[in-house]
């Protein structure tokens, strides 16, 4: 029996969340929209600050970001 509780349990995880990405899910095949861009902006920052070694001042990381990536 507990074999099945355990699929029981897994299927509710998945249930949940479809259930709170329902939106987005549904917005895919409506629109065919992703947030693939916004990703690829982020790994593109992450790339930028590992090259660096970390930020120390802010305001010139910004000013360089904006620079390279607007």
């Amino acid at each position: 029996m507990r074999g099945i509780e355990v699929g029981f349990r897994a299927f509710n995880t998945i249930a949940n969340t479809i259930t709170v990405n329902y939106r987005s899910i549904l917005n895919y095949f409506i629109n065919r929209s992703t947030n693939a861009s916004a990703e690829s902006f982020n790994a593109k920052i992450k790339a930028f600050r590992s090259q660096f070694r970390g930020v120390r001042n802010i305001e010139f990381f910004l000013y360089r970001l904006t620079k390279l990536f607007a």
